[in-house]
C-alpha cells in the first residue's frame, strides 16, 4: 500500500510535540516521572480555569503534593487509607460477576420496558495492553466491537484519552456499559453510603463532576465508532445519565441511581476549552525555570532550597480562591501568598466580584473610611454606607452600655 506525501506527518508537526514533551520534562526535573492527571484533578481544574499555575503544573505532570511539602505548606486533604481500602473492597465485590449485577441494576433504573439481560449474556472484554496509549487503543477497539455486536458489554476500567490545554490526559473510569442499542453509560462506584435511596448531596455532586469528565472523554471515542446493527442510537451515544453505585444503607450490598450530568458536562466542556495552552504558559516563563526538587540519593528528600522553588512557583500566575483548599495541593502556599499581598481573592470569589476594581484589603478599608475611591463607584458607595452603619451601631452600643440597660 502506498502513502501519499500529504498523509505523511511533516517534520515540524512531529518536532513540535517532541519539543513540548522535552520542555515539560525539564520543568519536572530529569529524575521525576510525570504524574498522570485523573478525573478528580480535571474536575478541579475545570472549576478554576483561570489558574495558569495549576494548568502548567498539571500539564507538565509535576507532583504538586511533593512540591507543596518542599515549600513548607503541605496539603491536608485527601482520602484516608481506610477509605481507599474500603472503596476498593466494595468495587471488587460489585464487579465480582463480570458486571452482570451492575448491568441488572442499570436496566432496572432505566425502566424502558426492554427485556433484562439473561444470565451469561454480558460480554466483558479484556482491556489489557502496554502503556496508556496501548490501553486507550484497546478500549476503543472493544467499544467498536461491542457496539457492532449489539449486545450488553461491561468494560472494566477502560482507558480514555482527553486533550487538556494541548496535552493528553489518560483517564480510567470505574466502568463503561455498552447497551444493545449502541449507547454507552459511565459507571461511577463510590464507597459513601446511600441511605433510604439518598446519599450526601455534596458527595454526589463531586461524583457527578468527576463522571462528567469521563463522559466528555468517552464522547471523543464515540466520534470514531460506526453505528450498531440497529442503526444509529436514539439520542447521543454517550448517555447523559451516569450510574452511581454506592453501598446500600449500612451494608456492603450495592445500590444504584441514575444521575443526570448534563449540567456538569456542559460546564466541564466549556471550562476546559477556556484553559490556556500549556505550551504558551511554558514559553512565557523566565529562562531556566524548573520545578525540579533535586531529590537526594533516597529519591524522595528534596535538596533544592525552598526559596528557589518558591521563586519558580511564583513565576506562574495563580488564581487562588478558598475553594482551592479542598482541591489543590498547593492551596496553602497560594493562600499564604495571597494573604501576604492583601489580595481580596483570599476572601472568596463572591466578595471579589462585589468589590470591582478594589484589588487589596487595604484599598477596601481606605475606600470605606473615605480616604480614597470614587464616590460614584457602587462598590465604594456601598462600603462607605456599611462603614457609616457600623459606626452608628457601635455608638448606640456605647450609649446603652453607659446607661442602665445591658450593653449590646
Amino acid at each position: 500500500m502506498t502513502t501519499s506525501p500529504d498523509s505523511r506527518p511533516t517534520a515540524s508537526a512531529t518536532a513540535a510535540p517532541t519539543a513540548l514533551r522535552q520542555r515539560l520534562a525539564e520543568l519536572r526535573g530529569p529524575a521525576a516521572a510525570p504524574r498522570p492527571l485523573d478525573a478528580r484533578a480535571l474536575a478541579a481544574l475545570a472549576a478554576n480555569p483561570g489558574c495558569r499555575r495549576r494548568v502548567l503544573l498539571d500539564g507538565a505532570g509535576v507532583d504538586k503534593g511533593a512540591l507543596a511539602r518542599a515549600l513548607g505548606a503541605p496539603a491536608t486533604f485527601g482520602q484516608s487509607l481506610f477509605a481507599l481500602v474500603r472503596g476498593n473492597a466494595f468495587e471488587t465485590r460489585v464487579k465480582a460477576d463480570g458486571g452482570e449485577a451492575l448491568i441488572r441494576l442499570l436496566h432496572e433504573r432505566l425502566g424502558d420496558g426492554s427485556p433484562p439481560p439473561p444470565p451469561g449474556s454480558v460480554e466483558s472484554p479484556d482491556l489489557s495492553a502496554a502503556g496508556p496509549e496501548g490501553r486507550t487503543a484497546r478500549t476503543a477497539l472493544a467499544l467498536r466491537e461491542a457496539t457492532a455486536a449489539g449486545r450488553w458489554a461491561f468494560l472494566d476500567h477502560p482507558m480514555l484519552a482527553l486533550r487538556v490545554a494541548g496535552a493528553p490526559a489518560y483517564l480510567e473510569p470505574d466502568a463503561v456499559v455498552v447497551h444493545p442499542d449502541g449507547r454507552w453509560t459511565v459507571v461511577e462506584i463510590k464507597s459513601f453510603a446511600m441511605i433510604d435511596g439518598t446519599a450526601d448531596a455534596a458527595k454526589v455532586g463531586a461524583a457527578a463532576r468527576q463522571a462528567a469528565v469521563y463522559a466528555l472523554a468517552l464522547e471523543g471515542a464515540a466520534a470514531h465508532v460506526p453505528d450498531g446493527p440497529y442503526g444509529p442510537p436514539e439520542g447521543p451515544r454517550v448517555r447523559p445519565h451516569v450510574l452511581l453505585v454506592c453501598p446500600k444503607d449500612f451494608s456492603n450490598l450495592p445500590a444504584a441511581e441514575l444521575v443526570d450530568v448534563r449540567k456538569q458536562l456542559s460546564t466541564t466542556r466549556r471550562q476546559l476549552a477556556r484553559l490556556a495552552l500549556v505550551e504558551e504558559i511554558a514559553a512565557a516563563l523566565p529562562e531556566g525555570t524548573t520545578f525540579d526538587l533535586r531529590p537526594a540519593e533516597d529519591g524522595s528528600t528534596p535538596t533544592r532550597p525552598a526559596d528557589e522553588l518558591a521563586a519558580a512557583v511564583e513565576s506562574v500566575g495563580a488564581a487562588y480562591a478558598p475553594e482551592c483548599l479542598a482541591a489543590c495541593e498547593l492551596a496553602f502556599h497560594c493562600r499564604a501568598r495571597s494573604r501576604a499581598a492583601g489580595a481580596v481573592e483570599s476572601l472568596g470569589r463572591g466578595v471579589r466580584s462585589e468589590l470591582g476594581g478594589l484589588a487589596t484589603v487595604e484599598d477596601v478599608l481606605s475606600a470605606a473610611r473615605g480616604a480614597s475611591g470614587d464616590p460614584a463607584d457602587p462598590a465604594v458607595a456601598a462600603l462607605r454606607r456599611a462603614a457609616a452603619l457600623r459606626a452608628e451601631a457601635l455608638a448606640a452600643c456605647g450609649g446603652a452600655a453607659r446607661g442602665a440597660e445591658a450593653p449590646c
